[in-house]
């Protein structure tokens, strides 16, 4: 009787016989990074439809990679890779600006910018050249383990695929501004904001403004300022992250708080900021220009940068015609978001950065005092001069004692260290501001001086302690609807021998793009048609900017000053 004929390996045994040969090691290292991204879509998507976005963003990364280079292991493991660093810089973000980082944000990455990253996380560098040590390798390893090649075409094709259905998905259902505020979704939003931000730029540019106007500016004449008496020199102090803390209940405050935040006839102003804890460009913009970052929309993050060379319009600009000289003393290097450029845009003649000032770090206010009194020194007599100066040392992080040598003798009032440090860095600069003004005194002996400074924006921990019953979600949507109560801080303003004019423009509560005029009318110079203009605006809403009517104010200013030339490319 014949044997049974042999059936040959089974389908089960083949495949094991084809896992033996490929290794399993070299089909874990295509299968891994997949199984992370899905870990970390389920771990930072919270909804169906942010996890499809992640999902179609995952292939759009993968198959640009896998088109590149058509090995799927290396490409999985550098799309993960990229990922995880925009999830960490997305956290990162959100701890400073209570908003996660967006497809805009791309704009905002320079070597200036870098640079100022490591200088205030010190701990930075070194983090990043261990990861560069651990990757490559790694990516190496990965190279050459891959066993497969897929083709370049079908990748391409794949790619497009996800692309198109990603931005389908985005105009049809389009993410809410107000959940950028949100500590997750970070990979969705950051693909989702890249559809809205062409979407928003096709529609109406950079700039918002109003369509068309029959109302027109009269161009500012160079010899047409002549202000009534001796014009002062004027001093205008960016305090950085500096506002009334005794507007949050429950915290305590050292005796004679609150001192510093009032002006010479002994009242306390509110200054309304456009931004809440970290982004410092967006006042900067305000006070110089006189304009609302706002009218930017999703491209505010990097409004200097946009408004260099194009918005020719500002408080130096004003100054100048009327005989000044103006200085800038900037904490920072100058890239940092298009500061040099954007501030001599604006009117500023002399832009010294951090490192021409010779800072080594951080540096506490005495310093850019110190180096303005030795720059006023050298002005020519009967010369008016306008200094802006630039403050950095109550910057982010609070968690770190900033110069301990400083205020050897401070005692904590007893809240939690960060706020304690925080209110601890306001009595080094109130101190360091009043021994400024004493120096001012004693070195320019009946010069007149007028000093106007500002909180630039809230310190990022203000919302929770100022709604300390609300979630994250909640307060997103305030910062998204601009309540007052998270972007209030302070304006004062001080003289040396020298009256400031009474004017009503010297509100009680002012939005940041209105302190340049307010400057001008508290120093007696007289306005140009654009800031008469804007005068007529800010009396009509009592002090309100963009907030008022829906913005309808801000884009006709805007409108008038493109027409006029002052504003062009935008």
């Amino acid at each position: 009787m014949a044997s049974a004929p042999n059936p040959g390996p089974s389908a089960t045994t083949a495949v094991l016989a084809s896992v033996a040969a490929l290794g399993i090691w070299r089909l874990l290292a295509v299968a891994a990074p997949h199984l992370a991204a899905l870990a970390l879509m389920y771990e930072t998507e919270t909804d169906f439809g942010s996890r499809l976005s992640f999902a179609l963003a995952w292939g759009i990364l993968n198959f640009f990679w896998i088109t590149l280079l058509r090995r799927p292991a290396l490409s999985g493991a550098l799309s993960l890779t990229m990922v995880v660093v925009l999830v960490l810089l997305s956290r990162l973000k959100h701890d400073v600006v209570q908003m996660t980082v967006n497809f805009i944000d791309l704009m905002m990455i320079d070597r200036d910018t870098v640079a100022f990253l490591f200088t205030i996380f010190p701990n930075l560098r070194w983090s990043v050249i261990l990861a560069g040590l651990v990757t490559l390798p790694l990516m190496y390893a990965l190279w050459w383990l891959d066993p497969f090649r897929i083709r370049r075409l079908p990748a391409l094709a794949c790619k497009l695929a996800c692309l198109a259905a990603l931005v389908g998905y985005s105009l049809y259902h389009p993410d809410e501004a107000w959940r950028g505020y949100y500590d997750d979704g970070y990979l969705s939003k950051f693909f989702r904001s890249g559809v809205s931000s062409v979407s928003d730029f096709m529609q109406y540019g950079f700039m918002e403004s109003a369509a068309s106007t029959n109302e027109r500016l009269n161009m500012p004449l160079v010899d047409a300022c002549h202000p009534a008496g001796r014009r002062p020199n004027i001093v205008m102090i960016h305090d950085e992250s500096s506002f009334d803390i005794r507007a949050a209940q429950g915290i305590k405050v050292p005796q004679g708080y609150g001192s510093h935040f009032k002006s010479w006839d002994g009242k306390q102003r509110t200054f309304l900021a456009e931004s809440n804890g970290g982004p410092s460009w967006f006042t900067e913009y305000n006070v110089l220009a006189g304009l609302s970052s706002r009218s930017f929309g999703r491209f505010a993050y990097f409004v200097t940068r946009i408004a260099s060379s194009r918005v020719e319009r500002g408080l130096p600009l004003a100054l100048r015609r009327c005989g000044y000289d103006t200085l800038s003393l900037y904490p920072a290097y100058g890239g940092f978001m298009g500061a040099r450029s954007f501030q001599m845009t604006t009117g500023i003649e002399r832009f010294l950065d951090s490192k021409d000032l010779g800072a080594k770090d951080v540096e506490p206010d005495s310093f850019f005092y110190d180096k303005a009194l030795q720059l006023m020194g050298q002005q020519p007599p009967n010369k008016p001069l306008f200094t802006f100066i630039y403050l950095g040392a109550n910057h982010f992080p609070w968690e770190t004692r900033f110069r301990p040598d400083l205020l050897p003798n401070w005692r904590g009032p007893g809240n939690v260290p960060s706020i304690d440090e925080y209110l601890r860095r306001q009595a080094m600069s109130a101190e360091q501001y009043k021994a400024f003004v004493a120096a001012l005194k004693k070195t320019f002996p009946g010069e007149p001086f007028l000093i106007v400074r500002y909180g630039d924006h809230q310190p990022e921990f203000a919302p929770a302690v100022l709604e300390p019953g609300l979630d994250e979600g909640a307060i997103g949507k305030k910062l998204d609807a601009y309540d007052p109560r998270l972007y209030a801080t302070y304006y004062a303003i001080d003289a040396v021998n020298f009256e400031p004019v009474k004017s009503d423009a010297v509100m009680d509560t002012i939005d940041g793009p209105y302190l340049p005029l307010v400057i001008q009318e508290a120093a007696g110079i007289p306005l140009d048609p654009s800031f008469a203009e804007q005068k007529e605006i800010m009396l009509r809403c009592k002090g309100i900017f963009f907030g008022c009517k829906d913005g309808a104010e801000a884009r006709r200013l805007n409108r008038l000053l493109i027409d006029a030339g002052m504003i062009r490319g935008l």
